[in-house]
């Protein structure tokens, strides 16, 4: 991309911008990277202590997660093996494509998370819907592990129990609601609370290692199936044309990692943009191996029948299945503290400007919010997660907003900043920039009505 940057917007004083509300935005960061402190010279001089192959390993570990339970799912209503992958390919460049353009705008505009490059770039209404979308993603997404936990939880207990259930005969300590309720009140809760949660970045590695052995799992079992599994059938084309788009909420909730990639860029020793599109292809390219040796294998075990969690599908008691479960009720136990941190943070951050309170006169009622929002986002996920049993009805909607943070910010950052450039003449690469920026906007756009259409007057209407 070319480098003749003359300005770009970064007008904040539209809303009471200052440099407090600022810092508490910058909390939204993956709590695996340690940055430097924003300053014109930071950018660039190597202050940084991330090198390329572990900014690689960051930008996998926030690729993959729980998302990869539904891509099985995901491929039966793409239509099959081919259509599936096909899919994935076409998505993936213009994935890699936002992944560049976040770092570029970053280092243009010397902001260090995704909505102060968006507020740079862009300006106010911009950043503030960028935010908004923040925190609706990250509590959407906090939803969709409750309810993994409980369909984890399910099979783990049933395999557990081992008399035989009667009609009406199920006991009250085996019940879906009581077991997400106990394990959220226990666990989530208490991780939930702290002000800062960098303790947590411990636990990643061990998420990022039991989302491996679920793959390993699924692509064993392929391989080697069980004796008593039925022949089932494999759709080869989609139903209607349209159901092919309806795999691509899926996929952009799987490849979300958009949102943590500039604190990854920033503190990376060398942030150059072409070591980073190094850096985000290796990355993604390993993410595609990942989902898609679960997605096929998962998908040709179980064909058009394959649950939206892949492991419901398995039986209770399957041993390494069993394991995967408790890994994945791991990931998410780890995973909902972070989310819940980052929708805060914004939440946060909006809420100062708004105000125009500085961080040092807020303390004592920066603790009483802190509280207040953390109990009310723990009881609102908890309550619709209790409600809403198919993860699928929530990937839907989340996965349409991981379009805008994989195609619409971005699009929107590369067309202010190539507008932005003072230039005589406009060389045809300019244009193209602008083109390709327009039509990441307008396919964002389509996925993301289309998705939420769907998910509105399908999904949650039956």
């Amino acid at each position: 991309m070319a480098q003749g940057i003359g300005s770009i917007n970064s007008d904040y004083k539209d809303w009471e911008w200052n440099a407090d509300a600022g810092e508490r935005a910058r909390l939204l960061q993956s709590p695996s990277v340690e940055t430097v402190p924003k300053s014109g010279e930071s950018q660039g001089n190597g202050l940084g202590a991330t090198s390329a192959l572990g900014a690689v390993f960051i930008v996998v570990n926030a690729a993959l997660g729980a998302g990869l339970l539904n891509f099985p799912a995901a491929f039966s209503m793409a239509g099959g093996v081919a259509a599936g992958i096909a899919l994935q390919m076409c998505m993936l460049i213009f994935i890699i494509g936002g992944l560049v353009i976040l770092a570029y705008c970053s280092q243009a505009s010397n902001e260090r998370t995704y909505q102060e490059v968006v507020w740079a770039v862009c300006g106010k209404v911009p950043g503030v819907l960028c935010e908004v979308a923040i925190a609706v993603y990250t509590f959407g997404t906090c939803i969709a592990f409750l309810i993994i936990i409980g369909d984890q939880e399910d099979k783990i207990i049933a395999a557990l129990v081992t008399e035989p259930e009667e009609a009406g005969s199920s006991r009250w300590y085996t019940d879906r609601k009581f077991t997400i309720s106990i394990t959220a009140f226990l666990l989530i809760l208490p991780l939930s609370i702290p002000k800062e949660i960098g303790f947590q970045k411990y636990a990643s590695s061990l998420s990022v290692i039991g989302t491996w052995y679920v793959t390993a799992v699924i692509i064993i079992k392929y391989i080697w199936p069980d004796k008593e599994l039925v022949p089932v059938e494999i759709p080869t084309s989609p139903s209607t044309w349209t159901a092919v788009f309806n795999a691509m909420p899926t996929i952009c909730f799987g490849f979300q990692c958009h949102v943590s990639s500039v604190p990854v860029f920033n503190s990376m020793k060398q942030p150059e943009v072409k070591t980073w599109g190094a850096v985000v292809t290796a990355a993604m390219v390993i993410a595609l191996f990942v989902y898609t040796g679960t997605g096929v294998c998962g998908f040709l075990t179980f064909g058009a029948g394959v649950e939206q969690d892949v492991l419901l599908s398995y039986p209770s008691n399957d041993i390494p299945v069993a394991l995967a479960r408790a890994f994945i009720i791991l990931c998410v136990l780890t995973s909902y503290p972070i989310l819940h941190f980052c929708g805060r943070a914004v939440l946060e951050g909006l809420w100062l400007r708004y105000t125009g309170v500085t961080v040092e006169e807020d303390v004592v009622r920066e603790r009483r919010r802190r509280l207040l929002q953390t109990i009310s986002w723990f009881l609102l996920t908890l309550l619709l997660a209790l409600f809403i049993p198919d993860i699928g009805k929530v990937i839907s909607v989340i996965g349409g907003l991981a379009a805008c943070f994989i195609f619409v910010f971005p699009g929107l950052c590369l067309i202010q900043a190539k507008l932005s450039e003072i230039q005589e003449t406009r060389a045809i690469s300019w244009w193209a920039q602008v083109s390709y920026g327009v039509f990441m906007v307008t396919l964002g756009a389509f996925i993301f009505g289309q998705t939420t259409a769907n998910a509105i007057f399908v999904d949650l209407t039956a």
